[in-house]
């Protein structure tokens, strides 16, 4: 939706933006006519605001006659009216020296990066480390009861997984067996994802050499493990900093519902795997996060790369709708853009 805003109504918008940022309180128009720097009365800003309200691009919660900005408003100030600003030479060095690997492994690299992004923007850190894709050793099916089979896979590192598959009926110890022996055979040494592209270019030449319904078993059990995202592990710092902030009341009582979150990890994979997929800093605003359980957040990720300039994980923060995005946004930019030169020179 196209929304069409004068001159004067945008300078205000966008000042209410700024008075909230600021204190988390809702904003009025003798707070606005005080100091906007423009001779308005409190009754021609009163107007606009109705109008920024009729837009959807404020509400005024039932306890204050003042307004908030709403999920609309604050996207709308991020994608026309914000200004971004630049990190200093000083800013880019402590990102840079916070982040170093100083000898560490990859993880602890990245927990570094997060707890510096923690502090520096006052949020809680996230990150989501790829996790290192294992080659397979060896793979085995066994019958279970009905048409279930156990999959077990071991790898050349040492892992051990078992999953559960799901057939269209009883098959014979000898299907399972000589599906066993095929991708022994043929796949051992290779990454599941690689394993399944070789079986689709092989699937013509091969299948004279095994029949229908060792196929399926060979096919299904590899996708059951290449088809799902590698998922990585996810770290969050810094909750404590959510505590911090001036949350309105009714926000305060979800904040345990929040943290509860953060620990679990619940929803915020699937945000950072949608980073991942896209190009460049995603900003997530409010309910544009219910997806993840996150309504009353703003989440700021920008995904990093490896030497080959691969995707493979992301950085970012989460905390209150009321960030102070032209600050914050280039830091996680800038925080991404030093992971990914630490990793292109550790490989």
């Amino acid at each position: 939706m196209d929304f069409l805003l004068t001159e004067r109504s945008r300078e205000i918008f966008r000042k209410i933006i700024e008075a909230y940022v600021e204190t988390g309180e809702p904003v009025g128009s003798q707070t606005l006519s005080r100091s906007i720097g423009l001779k308005l009365s409190s009754a021609t800003i009163r107007k606009i605001m109705g109008d920024l309200e009729d837009q959807g691009f404020l509400y005024s919660p039932h306890t204050s006659a003042g307004r908030i900005p709403t999920t609309a408003g604050f996207r709308f100030f991020v994608n026309g009216l914000l200004e971004i600003g630049t990190l200093t030479d000083d800013e880019k060095t402590n990102i840079e020296s916070l982040c170093a690997h100083n000898g560490k492994t990859l993880q602890g690299a990245l927990e570094e990066a997060t707890l510096a992004l923690s502090g520096l923007s006052q949020c809680a850190g996230v990150v989501l480390a790829p996790k290192k894709e294992e080659s397979l050793k060896h793979i085995e099916f066994i019958p279970l009861n009905g048409s279930r089979v156990l999959v077990i896979l071991v790898t050349m590192e040492g892992s051990v997984e078992n999953r559960i598959i799901e057939v269209q009926r009883d098959l014979p110890m000898s299907t399972l067996t000589q599906a066993s022996n095929y991708l022994n055979y043929k796949f051992s040494g290779c990454t599941l994802a690689h394993a399944k592209k070789l079986l689709f270019k092989e699937r013509e030449r091969d299948q004279e050499a095994l029949d229908e319904l060792t196929q399926k078993v060979v096919d299904l059990g590899v996708a059951t493990w290449a088809d799902t995202p590698t998922g990585g592990t996810l770290i969050v710092r810094g909750k404590a900093n959510l505590l911090q902030d001036n949350f309105a009341p009714d926000h305060l009582s979800r904040l345990k519902g929040l943290f509860e979150q953060l620990e679990t990890k619940e929803g915020l994979l699937s945000v950072l795997d949608a980073t991942i997929e896209a190009e460049g800093i995603q900003i997530y605003i409010g309910s544009e996060n219910s997806e993840a359980n996150l309504e009353n957040c703003s989440v700021i990720l920008s995904p990093y790369t490896s030497v080959r300039g691969n995707v493979i994980g992301a950085i970012g923060v989460i905390g209150p709708t009321r960030l102070n995005y032209g600050r914050i946004i280039p830091m996680v930019d800038y925080t991404a853009k030093v992971i990914s030169r630490l990793l292109g020179a550790s490989e």
